[in-house]
């Protein structure tokens, strides 16, 4: 039952998840070899000099990327289901109703998960060559709290399509709109390093929010 429930999704999503790898590695190929193209002009100094001396992250490119990455894949994967009427379907199979959800959940989380690691891997050994070590990870750890986005879009965005009445939309826009918020508040080098355990907690506390969403939406209520 898990495959057909993953198989499912992938059918559901495949033409997202592709566009948004292809674009990933198209914006993470155009900046980084910007980035080569000024190191072999003006040496990697001009790097070093960007980063210690102005804080820049160098990679700023992709700061809203992984947040709209989330926000396409949940529209994908649960909007079909509640506009084709499919979802109050799935909710009655002969299934345990939360852990279907969570493998929903789950299967797009993971997803998100491995496009930012590839994006960050591939990244961290480009800039491994001009850089230093420790600035490489500098780098990496200043992009978590805009790869947190994408999760945190991804699962607000779910609990917007599964909640059937707007009055309980509005509240759940909100806490989200303020959670993205302070993931983009900063774009200084490391900013977020003692608060991102913060971040990561109010984000997967917020997967309550489709669960009553779905309860919701199982029971049929409406505005």
């Amino acid at each position: 039952m898990n495959k057909m429930i993953l198989y499912k999704e992938w059918l559901k999503t495949r033409w997202t998840v592709l566009g948004a790898a292809v674009v990933f590695a198209a914006v993470s190929f155009y900046c980084l070899l910007n980035l080569m193209k000024i190191v072999e002009i003006r040496s990697g100094a001009i790097l070093w000099e960007a980063m210690v001396e102005k804080d820049a992250i160098l990679l700023n490119v992709f700061r809203f990327l992984p947040a709209l990455a989330g926000l396409l894949l949940a529209l994908s994967q649960f909007v079909p289901e509640v506009l084709h009427k499919r979802f109050k379907l799935t909710l009655h199979l002969p299934y345990p109703q939360n852990r279907m959800v969570l493998i929903m959940l789950g299967y797009g989380l993971v997803l998100l998960t491995v496009l930012f690691a590839v994006q960050a891997g591939v990244s961290a050994l480009v800039l491994r060559g001009p850089l230093v070590k420790e600035l490489v990870w500098r780098i990496i750890v200043s992009l978590l709290p805009w790869y947190l986005a994408g999760w945190a879009a991804y699962i607000f965005t779910s609990a917007l399509c599964l909640e059937p009445a707007w009055k309980k939309r509005v509240p759940i826009l909100l806490v989200a709109a303020g959670l993205l918020y302070l993931m983009f508040i900063s774009d200084t080098p490391e900013a977020y390093s003692l608060f991102l355990p913060w971040l990561l907690g109010y984000t997967l506390l917020s997967i309550v929010l489709v669960f009553y969403a779905v309860i919701r939406f199982k029971e049929g209520a409406q505005d």
